[in-house]
């Protein structure tokens, strides 16, 4: 029962008490409520304050046309359903941005968030908690055995440029203000290595929206270089949309820890253990679907130190 259900029931209650039986004078009733109150304001406070959903709403941060988040997770949540008991929402974004402000206004459940985009709103709300990550198969850029990919700086094979040198002048493109692969990583990390700041070595930087974007925008000429994510480089070159021998790689960073799949600490710890039990249930047939719709080898634990690499920057 609720504390103010409870309190408005013992008030009821003491008001039928017959006359018969008079509250002591030592004891009157508006001590009674006093105590009541105060009983009330150490009322502990995850009785009242987790939630449960009526619908779980998922979201993610925008991969490109290629890798439609919804459709790759749709055998997840029949799981996810059957576990929980209630629907499962996919909500398309429209940038990075939006999922995270989603998540701190409490409009989105569950999400797949980029690095940088975690560490932003973990920041501004510690209770948002990373679960899970992916552990990738192998691609052109990365032997799959870690759940990381990199940073690439690429141009087109055949083009005039063929070292960082040769990029000074030209025209960048980066993929979201909060990627981290296509915008963190370039801005600080990359910059740092060049010696001077990204806006004074191209003569024009803009941003493509995402990933597979940027990748269309170096192959057509629109910009001149591009950094992107080698997962979803990989991924596009898996899918036969792009061919490894049109691009070429100036530059590569160190690996970056994946992205984790986060959920609200306002839910239920009931729910959110349900959650984990749906990700990590290697017998599920469903799970396995996910993974390969992702192509990933299998949802490994993320946990927050993880990302301590991206807080270090500047």
């Amino acid at each position: 029962m609720k504390p103010l259900n409870a309190l408005l029931t013992l008030a009821q209650s003491i008001r039928k008490i017959p006359h018969a039986l008079p509250l002591r004078p030592f004891f009157p009733l508006s001590v009674l409520i006093v105590l009541l109150i105060l009983a009330l304001n150490s009322w502990p406070a995850d009785a009242a304050q987790c939630e449960r959903p009526a619908r779980l709403r998922f979201s993610f941060v925008p991969q490109g046309e290629l890798q439609d988040d919804g459709a790759a997770l749709k055998p997840l949540f029949n799981d996810l359903e059957k576990s929980l008991g209630v629907p499962v929402e996919a909500l398309t974004p429209a940038s990075y941005g939006a999922v995270n402000e989603g998540l701190l206004a409490g409009a989105i459940d569950v999400a797949r968030l980029g690095p940088a985009t975690y560490v932003s709103a973990r920041k501004s709300d510690p209770q948002i908690t990373p679960f899970a990550t992916l552990m990738r198969m192998p691609d052109a850029f990365s032997d799959g055995n870690t759940p990381a990919y990199y940073s690439l700086l690429i141009v087109r094979q055949h083009g005039p440029v063929t070292s960082i040198s040769g990029l000074k002048g030209k025209r960048l493109a980066l993929a979201d203000p909060e990627s981290t692969s296509g915008a963190l990583i370039p801005l600080h990390v990359f910059a740092r290595q060049l010696g001077t700041t990204l806006d004074k070595y191209f003569s024009r930087i803009g941003y493509s929206g995402n990933h597979e974007q940027s990748v269309s925008a170096v192959l057509s000429q629109e910009v001149d270089a591009a950094f992107v994510a080698s997962a979803n480089l990989g991924a596009l070159i898996s899918a036969g949309k792009v061919k490894r021998a049109d691009l070429r790689v100036l530059w590569k960073s160190a690996p970056i820890p994946f992205d984790p799949f986060v959920y609200r600490g306002q839910l239920c710890e009931d729910i959110r253990k349900k959650i984990r039990a749906v990700f990590f249930n290697k017998k599920s047939a469903n799970v396995q679907a996910t993974l390969n719709n992702l192509r990933a080898q299998e949802f490994v634990p993320a946990l927050d130190k993880n990302y301590d690499i991206i807080r270090g920057l500047p």
